[in-house]
């Protein structure tokens, strides 16, 4: 299987700067998808979002933009409308095509250089770089610079990175999901509950503090707001709005099954969905495979990430 890229017309490109350790990923269907979201995270940064709302008027998105940077990583969703336009891509309007591509953004500024951060530029040519071949994951993408598991400080944390895992369901149903994973908490594997990576008990060590212990017990003290997980579900079915919607509230549990804590104040935790199909199927069966998906994608994520600006991964 071949992650995200396995739904029919959705296509993914990474572009990353391993000197400044950040990066951004496109998602195109430029033929248009049904989209819907789910914000669970308290310190998300994020852009189009209420073209996702069934109330709102546009019926289709083109494409999603993932990017490190903060805030400022939003200006690559800019880059990805410019390649759509240019392909006469968009919702048509009398003077101009104009795509419809919502994004969503990991804090990254503390790995790498904080004063370099995904452009414009950046993001046109993650869209470029869009193919249907197997989704990389790892250290890549928008998650180039992401960590985990920080409690403790990044001088004690993990990398993070992307996954991307398909589920496949009777009829030739398939739900896809790809998750940028830059959490603070631990990652747990749900079939052993034990940690995969997460924060570490010592700066030079290997063995797992507990992340939800060490908050509990320090509850009161401050934490960063440095965190975020964004993941994108995609399935090969025909949904409404409402329906996509919440196909992206099922997938959102896929996060509570492998992040401990997740949603927190200090993440910015984000679930897009996409519907680019015709089969028929029932929403309740593709939001548990949607969430079994995300799952698995966000174990892929920090399995397959590289260590990189001194924070150790597991690849």
């Amino acid at each position: 299987m071949k992650g995200l890229t396995d739904i029919p017309g959705i296509r993914v490109g990474h572009i990353s700067d391993f000197h400044a350790i950040t990066g951004c990923t496109a998602i195109l269907c430029p033929e248009g998808a049904v989209g819907g979201v789910d914000i669970r995270g308290s310190a998300s940064g994020t852009e189009e979002t209420p073209t996702l709302d069934p109330l709102h008027v546009d019926p289709v998105i083109h494409g999603i933009l993932l990017a490190g940077g903060s805030a400022f990583g939003l200006e690559a969703a800019s880059g990805v409308r410019r390649y759509l336009e240019a392909r006469g891509v968009g919702v048509a309007t009398p003077a101009a095509k104009v795509p419809i591509v919502p994004a969503a953004i990991l804090y990254d500024l503390g790995i790498g250089k904080a004063n370099i951060r995904p452009t414009a530029a950046m993001g046109e040519a993650a869209a470029a770089a869009a193919s249907t071949d197997a989704v990389a994951e790892g250290s890549v993408g928008a998650g180039t610079g992401a960590t985990v598991g920080k409690a403790l400080g990044m001088n004690q944390a993990m990398k993070g990175g992307i996954g991307s895992y398909t589920v496949s369901l009777p009829g030739g149903l398939l739900v896809a999901a790809l998750v940028a994973v830059n959490a603070l908490g631990d990652v747990r594997d749900p079939m052993t509950g034990k940690i995969v990576a997460g924060a570490r008990k010592t700066p030079a060590g290997r063995e797992f503090a507990d992340g939800e212990e060490v908050i509990k017990q320090r509850a009161p003290a401050p934490l960063v707001r440095g965190n975020t997980t964004l993941a994108v579900v995609a399935a090969n079915a025909r949904l409404s709005k409402v329906e996509a919607t919440k196909l992206a509230q099922f997938a959102s549990l896929g996060m509570a099954r492998a992040i401990y804590p997740v949603n927190t104040t200090n993440d910015g935790d984000v679930t897009f969905a996409m519907s680019f199909g015709t089969l028929r199927a029932d929403i309740n069966s593709l939001g548990i495979a949607a969430a079994a998906a995300v799952t698995q994608a966000i174990l892929r994520a920090v399995k397959l990430a590289k260590s990189l600006g001194g924070v150790p991964g597991l690849a």
